[in-house]
């Protein structure tokens, strides 16, 4: 028994010792290295650059009142189309205290002059009648009787724009009603009743009551890297893709390039504007977030090849042809040639291949 234990374990060590040999000898002989092939073939290639943005109208006004007060009314909601002139708010005036003593005081003071006046006419009127006075003495009196009586109309007036906002020799005109200056679509009504809001002047913008915009002319606005902006040009078509819209696909005119450039995250990039066709039925909001993609380059039915199997001697690129290739063995050739445009995945080869050369492409992985 103990002769048979004895056997075994010189069997195993043996085993252990000839596979360790075999395992090493294996790792230690060189590997074949396999390559994919790909081969030339024609097709066409675009060169594109995506850039991202946001549609915009092209006419966005905000809509701010032209005297200081408190939401009384609005008439108008988010939404709803409205033409120039229509009335969206009112506005309530809360009067100067100051202002409206000062207004009070003019509208007495006019009184009084008017009441003096109006007895000094009234005696001309009488000895004109006598014959007493000149003509040019009563027209002369007559004068200021009239202009008295025209101060103390526009003396109420100006009480009552400062009391009520209201002008009372046109009240249709009032500051107090707050209107549309476009034909457009409402975008945000940001004030309640009841919100405080002053006019614009040259200390503040001013309270906006609504922003309207006219939603038939929409642009496309976006950001292009300094690097691409000198292969566009006005005119240049674009193709719109909305991701609230996937089954959306907008065309646009290239319009406008910034002559300035803005950092944005390190980058240089510079503003560009695109004008939007948009199709009867389609349904556009204002603030969509939208890529906008410009053709740079086109070459079509030309011969091809991976770009991964390009190489470079010195900036001059060449690429090794299949002479042969077996599971076991590949041989290649090494090949100068000339390229063109690249969309990234392929690029052009205009001149040292033909249509189905094999091309030596990058190493295989083992698995």
């Amino acid at each position: 028994m103990k002769k048979i234990l004895k056997w075994a374990g010189w069997t195993a060590l043996a085993l252990v010792f000839i596979g360790t040999f075999v395992f090493l000898y294996q790792k230690s002989q060189p590997k074949t290295t396999e390559y994919e092939i790909s081969t030339a073939a024609i097709a066409s290639l675009r060169r594109t650059t995506v850039i991202t943005g946001k549609v915009e109208p092209r006419d966005e006004v905000s809509i701010k009142p032209q005297i200081s007060g408190i939401i009384a009314e609005v008439y108008k909601e988010a939404g709803e189309m409205v033409k120039n002139g229509e009335v969206i708010a009112k506005v309530k005036v809360i009067p100067d205290m100051s202002s409206l003593s000062q207004a009070e005081n003019r509208v007495t003071l006019a009184e009084l002059n008017l009441r003096n006046v109006t007895t000094d006419y009234e005696r001309m009127q009488r000895l004109k009648a006598e014959k007493v006075v000149s003509d040019e003495e009563f027209e002369a009196t007559e004068l200021k009787y009239k202009q008295a009586r025209e101060e103390l109309k526009s003396a109420k007036d100006a009480l009552n724009i400062t009391r009520e906002g209201v002008s009372l020799s046109n009240a249709q005109m009032s500051t107090t009603l707050i209107r549309s200056t476009i034909d457009g679509l409402i975008l945000d009504i940001p004030v309640k009743v009841g919100n405080s809001v002053i006019l614009s002047n040259s200390f503040n913008d001013g309270t906006t009551i609504a922003t309207v915009a006219n939603m038939s002319d929409l642009i496309f606005r976006g950001n292009v890297d300094e690097t691409e902006v000198g292969q566009i040009k006005e005119g240049m078509p674009l193709k719109i893709s909305i991701g609230a819209l996937p089954k959306v696909s907008l065309q646009a005119t290239l319009e406008y390039i910034s002559p300035k450039a803005v950092a944005n995250n390190g980058a240089n990039q510079f503003e560009i504007k695109a004008a939007i066709q948009v199709p009867a039925g389609t349904h556009l909001r204002s603030g969509y977030s939208a890529n906008g993609e410009i053709l740079l380059q086109e070459a079509r039915n030309v011969l091809t090849i991976p770009e991964a199997s390009l190489q470079f001697d010195n900036d001059k690129p060449y690429v090794y042809i299949v002479t042969d290739s077996t599971p076991q063995h590949q041989t290649f050739r090494r090949q100068n040639i000339k390229t063109g445009i690249s969309d990234g995945l392929n690029i052009e080869v205009k001149s040292g291949l033909k249509k189905g050369d094999k091309i030596r492409g990058i190493e295989k992985v083992e698995k």
